[in-house]
């Protein structure tokens, strides 16, 4: 029964990777900056401006998105933990989920509405996170304390698999070339969709719903939640138990330091993620279809790296795992600025140089799997620091890290792309966030810390 649970638990996973996957990082987003450049464009804008507009606009509908998550989401666990209720709140927010991905079919390549996607994307994207911090409370009650590294990183690693077929699937079958109107397998988009009218790539949208609702059905009929008292919610309550956590953190400098690390480290993953696709369709000049490959080959690396560093986290602790990462991902974050089609870290490339694919192909394969390794064992850092019936809490002290400054970098960079008018320049604030976070780890103890 414990082994159907975890299998029911890594299904979450499986079933939401495709909106990082699909929809922020490889599909969606290149899509978006041909739509959003084409139409910046005719109203009088050179190419570069034009792309600078498109990052911008991107940029800021993300970081009002996250504002939204970091006031919500300790509320909502505090609310949780109060309750003894987490399934309803994973059942509402994949409602979300999954509006918001099928809002997305409505960007149409002719007079799009950019500002309707950028809003039907920040729901879909509330409803993944704060499914996940739910989802992530139920973690302390699936394996023991000791195995739980490897329970969180399988779980990513499974998460990544999904993606990768998901692609497969959009690639082969329905996300067609601008220029050709062909997908992948050199045949028209199935379900009789029009090519002219990129139905083709714009249905990423639904079929990201449907693929959520059709694989959380292991989730919901083998997971259950952890035996205990249910009480009515209760807002007071629960805002009381919030601030008595808020203010032990002044006695608990480990989780105090591990949250301000996790709020800089994974802001600056989640720019990366955000902003890769608008770099390899503006800097790269890649279509769809190669951005979707490339996506195939980074996720498939991702899946093995995030993996081996499940089994890293078990022998070795969630701590040095996650430095060695962040400092990988500070690499991807110096070559990604010192690369274009024409020269790399400083050095001119010959005319059509392949260079820049073959690095970014390499980097993709990075940002995945060190992205993912950060992300699982920040999971199993946020179990050794708190019990499994504050587990909710904690995790939405855990999201709020992640998203109260979610749109600073977001914002940071459609700031420094603006001033610089340069859309690798603008991702330059990454470096200093990651660097941030390195610094902050070091107070973080390697085994937790107790509740006060």
């Amino acid at each position: 029964m414990e082994r159907k649970r975890i299998w029911g638990w890594w299904f979450f996973d499986w079933a939401s990777q495709p909106y990082a996957t699909l929809l922020t990082t490889f599909i969606f987003p290149v899509y978006f900056a041909e739509v959003a450049g084409r139409h910046f464009a005719a109203q009088g804008l050179d190419p570069q401006a034009a792309s600078a507009a498109t990052q911008s606009l991107w940029g800021y509908g993300l970081s009002i998105t996250g504002f939204i998550i970091a006031i919500m989401a300790p509320v909502l666990g505090a609310i949780a933990d109060t309750s003894g209720r987490r399934m309803v709140w994973i059942w509402l927010f994949s409602c979300f989920y999954m509006l918001g991905a099928w809002g997305l079919w409505y960007l149409v390549p002719d007079q799009p509405n950019l500002h309707l996607a950028v809003i039907c994307f920040g729901i879909g994207l509330i409803g993944m996170e704060f499914t996940t911090i739910f989802t992530n409370a139920l973690l302390p009650g699936l394996a023991p304390r000791e195995e739980v590294g490897r329970v969180s990183g399988s779980g990513f690693a499974f998460g990544y698999v999904g993606g990768v077929l998901s692609l497969f699937v959009m690639l082969l079958l329905l996300a067609e070339s601008a220029q050709t109107g062909l997908t992948l397998l050199g045949i028209p988009p199935i379900l009789g969709l029009d090519a002219a009218a990129r139905e083709g790539t714009r249905a990423v949208g639904p079929f990201t719903a449907i693929w959520y609702l059709v694989f959380m059905i292991p989730f919901f009929l083998w997971v259950r939640e952890t035996p205990g008292p249910r009480r009515p919610v209760r807002l007071g309550a629960a805002l009381r138990d919030l601030w008595h956590l808020i203010r032990s953190l002044k006695n608990r400098h480990s989780l105090a330091a591990f949250l301000l690390s996790s709020m800089f480290s994974r802001d600056a993953l989640n720019g990366l993620y955000a902003f890769g696709g608008l770099y390899a369709a503006a800097v790269l000049q890649w279509p769809v279809i190669l951005t979707g490959i490339f996506g195939i080959v980074a996720a498939i690396s991702s899946a093995v790296i995030c993996w081996i560093g499940g089994r890293a986290d078990k022998r070795w602790g969630p701590k040095p795992v996650t430095i060695v990462a962040t400092f990988a991902l500070i690499l991807v974050c110096v070559l990604v600025i010192g690369m274009t089609r024409e020269n790399f870290m400083g050095m001119p490339l010959a005319p059509g140089s392949r260079l820049p694919d073959i690095v970014f192909f390499i980097c993709g394969a990075i940002i995945g799997g060190a992205g993912g390794v950060v992300q699982s064992s920040g999971r199993t850092l946020v179990v050794l620091h708190t019990t499994a019936d504050r587990a909710t809490e904690v995790f939405g002290l855990y999201a709020l890290s992640g998203k109260a400054t979610t749109f600073l970098a977001p914002f940071l960079i459609a700031v420094a792309t603006d001033i610089s008018g340069s859309l690798r320049l603008g991702i330059s604030p990454l470096i200093v966030m990651f660097l941030i976070s390195l610094v902050l780890l070091m107070w973080v103890k390697r085994t937790g810390e107790p509740e006060q």
